[in-house]
């Protein structure tokens, strides 16, 4: 059981930078039909995911400041990793000496930012506090806050995170798919995302086109128009391949949601679920797979000093 489960902390974090690899070359297009393997490079997605995981294992747990000066560091050594127009300019009021908690994006948008960049960073904080549900709302939250604060993405976020506890929590055999989507919707709060989760149920008793599932859970750059069809792509498959492949094949943010699907998928099946050919190409795999591991032991000394 404990090495299923440190398989699942190397499988989710793997597999963000897959899911990530795989769509940054069709981001922005219409529905993809042809994808079959991974570009060189990850993107903000998986570098601001490493920069969560990092902060993690540094402070034993969350820390606000920390993580948030982790995520300028990050983006000042490689600024060239295709970050969205928000946090490069979060950043520079950071530097700049401002250091709100959980509010600067509001200077760009009124009532802050709704983008899916809270979740797209989230899976460590889904790893980390997988048996703790309170932890994980709170957590996430935060670390989404530092860049990201509308309520649409703090929810978003939290999601994301739970669907990835979830993932490390389930049978890699035998996924219950309702069973799966009723633990999530108890921790979802009312609202946006409680009722994409409805239509989550209502759509994996059908057949849905591709073109379908775009119109109702959406494919966009927003929190509430990408992690509900993260959710969908990896429910629909039986496997890490068949989902990060469906969740590109939707087109839009393919970056995002494929690297969102991933971090649920790889949760759940283990770093042995992905295909090997796809796990030699990741770029820094043995960073990341060490990032993994120490993220386990710190849930191990969690665990132990309960």
């Amino acid at each position: 059981m404990m090495e299923q489960k440190r398989s699942k902390f190397i499988g989710s974090l793997i597999g963000t930078a897959i899911g990530d690899s795989l769509g940054a070359r069709f981001e922005g297009a219409p529905v993809i039909r042809d994808v079959n393997d991974i570009g060189p490079r990850y993107t903000d997605d998986t570098a601001m995911m490493i920069g969560v995981a990092e902060s993690l294992i540094d402070r034993k747990g969350f820390d606000y400041w920390h993580m948030a000066e982790r995520f300028v560091q990050n983006y000042e050594r490689e600024p060239w990793r295709r970050y969205g127009s928000g946090p490069p300019r979060i950043f520079r009021m950071m530097q700049s000496g401002r250091m709100g908690f959980g509010m600067l994006d509001r200077d760009l948008y009124p009532g802050g930012s709704f983008g899916n960049g809270g979740a797209m960073r989230v899976g460590p904080v889904g790893l980390l506090y997988y048996d703790d549900p309170g932890s994980i709302r709170e957590i996430a939250y935060h670390t989404a806050g530092i860049t990201h604060s509308h309520e649409l993405a703090l929810d978003g976020a939290a999601v994301q995170a739970c669907a990835v506890a979830l993932a490390v929590l389930a049978d890699p055999g035998d996924i219950k798919s309702k069973e799966f989507l009723g633990a999530l919707r108890m921790f979802t709060k009312p609202g946006p995302y409680q009722e994409k989760l409805k239509l989550i149920i209502k759509l994996l008793d059908e057949n849905p086109s591709i073109k379908e599932i775009v119109n109702v859970l959406g494919n966009g750059i927003e929190a509430l128009r990408s992690v509900p069809a993260a959710i969908y792509s990896f429910l629909s498959t039986p496997d890490f391949e068949s989902a990060v492949l469906y969740a590109v094949s939707l087109g839009g943010d393919t970056d995002t949601i494929g690297a969102m699907t991933g971090a649920i998928s790889g949760a759940c099946y283990g770093v042995e679920g992905i295909p090997a050919q796809w796990r030699g190409k990741v770029e820094n795999r043995q960073y990341i797979e060490g990032l993994a591991m120490n993220l386990w032991e710190v849930k191990e000394n969690m665990n132990v000093a309960r």
